[in-house]
């Protein structure tokens, strides 16, 4: 399992290694715990850092919403699915994260920074693989018992 990380905002520091780290836990407990996860071991992850204006650009472009968000997901798995063989998958995907609006978040929530992103970080990677929230309420509760699971290894 490949991760690379870049920070392309100023604002805000991070510990990147921190953030690998977070998300080593949960892919690791994905391939362990659910088989049909097990080809993340040999694939790749990126996760881009970006800040407000760049996120809604990012969201304007994608998904035709002229505002800032917290996370996006540009999954690769959607070519694969007419295979039925993950295993032929090299990168799951990006996950970009705008970490000005983690940090408003994580103070809304009355979390620290960290635990905000290694939600976002669940979050993002849950839609590289294929689950989505806003398709309909069966598959938000799938989505939220899996984030709630995940969060629960790094505990």
């Amino acid at each position: 399992m490949e991760i690379t990380i870049r920070n392309n905002q100023r604002l805000i520091r991070i510990n990147q290694r921190r953030i690998e780290s977070i998300l080593k836990k949960v892919l690791k407990h994905l391939t362990l715990n659910h088989r049909r996860y097990s080809f993340i071991e040999s694939a790749e992850i990126s996760v881009l850092f970006v800040n407000d204006r760049k996120m809604r650009e990012l969201n304007l472009q994608y998904r035709g919403k002229d505002k800032t968000t917290d996370v996006l997901s540009f999954p690769q798995i959607e070519q694969f699915k007419q295979f039925k063989r993950f295993e032929l998958l090299t990168s799951l995907g990006d996950i970009v994260i705008n970490l000005p609006q983690a940090k408003r978040q994580a103070k809304e929530h009355g979390l620290t920074l960290y635990n905000e992103i290694a939600w976002l970080l669940i979050h993002g990677a849950l839609h590289l693989l294929g689950y989505d929230h806003e398709k309909n309420k069966y598959q938000a509760r799938k989505m939220r018992e899996m984030e709630k699971e995940l969060l629960g290894v790094l505990e």
